[in-house]
């Protein structure tokens, strides 16, 4: 019988792990105060007790005043978040498992209102006004040092207590992917222009990541054409135009990109099959993660309007191919793995049959 492609090792440098199944980042905001406590220790390490190669947590909030953007999520700054983070870590690692945090900083999606300071707008590209009122701050290249060292800093403390490398949130429209978008990003110094300029915050904040890490702590980048606010956004229309854009990232200090789609079988550009994920890694000979609808039929964001709608299983046969193909090196599973701990296990063991649906209730707690 062959091995399932998923359930093979993966090596980069001394990132070594047990299966090709990484846990999707996946916003909870199950953390008062935004410290991960008990329940969050638990949520993770069954995940890796069940065969999760690499967990990729929750986005984590780095230590700048307009970070957050959501209640209860949790923080990778401040003793008393990393000391609940440290605890996380132990336990995802005596299951067998690796984890990484998600760096991330929201940008102009924040509101005023937001905690932990609700006097704080948002910040981002540009400013933006309402009725006279700055509502986002467009930020100064001081300001763009600040959030720079910030996430420094959080890869250090990360580095500091065991977790096994960083994930940078790139995707989806929050402060890095808003530089990225020339919507949202209108400056005229070298911040902004054509996506070379919009992508110069991006590689000095990898930079300095790499720097404050050293070389052999793995990097991730996560990015995405979409946006929450267009879906049918698109950085880039060509293979030639990807490359151009993703080049200087990697050279930046980035091992593994992790590559967001809505439909993980989804052709990125026409004339190929290949997904985001295939194109950047052929494109930068660099690891790739697929994600996006693995294991379940129907989309995440269909539940947020559709709270009757319930996800089936879904089978793995096309992504399996894919995998085989080596078109992508791990696999990220999102909402499989939040209502299923034992999901891996189950794939892993032949028992399909087993494996929980998908609703909306399951996002009201942590299994």
């Amino acid at each position: 019988m062959s091995v399932n492609p998923l359930f093979q090792p993966f090596h980069l440098g001394a990132l070594e792990l047990p299966s090709r199944v990484v846990m999707a980042p996946m916003t909870r905001t199950f953390c008062p105060g935004g410290v991960p406590h008990g329940k969050v220790v638990d949520y993770y390490r069954r995940r890796a007790a069940a065969g999760v190669g690499l967990i990729i947590t929750e986005g984590t909030t780095v230590g700048h005043q307009a970070a957050n953007g959501y209640p209860n999520v949790p923080r990778f700054y401040g003793e008393d978040a990393l000391a609940g983070w440290k605890k996380v870590v132990e336990a995802v690692h005596a299951e067998g498992g690796k984890i990484v945090p998600q760096l991330w900083h929201v940008g102009s999606v924040r509101r005023i209102g937001t905690e932990p300071d609700a006097s704080v707008p948002g910040y981002g590209p540009s400013e933006k006004r309402k009725d006279g009122n700055v509502v986002v701050h467009g930020m100064s290249q001081q300001d763009i040092q600040d959030v720079i060292a910030a996430f420094a800093q959080a890869a250090r403390d990360a580095q500091a207590i065991g977790m096994d490398g960083v994930e940078i949130h790139g995707a989806h429209g929050y402060l890095i992917d808003q530089f990225f978008w020339d919507v949202s990003n209108q400056r005229s110094d070298e911040y902004g222009g054509d996506l070379a300029g919009r992508s110069r915050f991006a590689i000095e904040l990898i930079q300095a990541v790499r720097a404050a890490v050293g070389p052999d702590f793995p990097i991730i980048f996560r990015f995405s054409q979409w946006k929450q606010q267009d879906y049918s956004a698109r950085l880039v229309h060509s293979a030639e135009a990807l490359r151009a854009f993703l080049q200087p990232l990697s050279d930046a200090g980035v091992d593994i990109f992790h590559c967001s789609t809505r439909r993980f079988w989804e052709p990125e550009f026409d004339g190929s099959p290949l997904n985001l994920a295939g194109w950047t890694r052929q494109l930068t000979g660099k690891p790739t993660i697929t994600v996006g609808s693995v294991g379940l039929d129907g989309e995440f964001l269909q539940f947020m309007v559709d709270t009757d709608k319930v996800a089936q299983p879904a089978s793995l046969e096309n992504l399996l191919q894919r995998l085989n193909n080596q078109e992508f090196d791990l696999v990220a599973v999102g909402r499989a793995l939040l209502v299923d701990p034992q999901w891996a296990a189950k794939v892993r063991d032949g028992r399909e049959a087993e494996i929980l649906p998908f609703s909306r209730e399951a996002l009201t707690s942590l299994v």
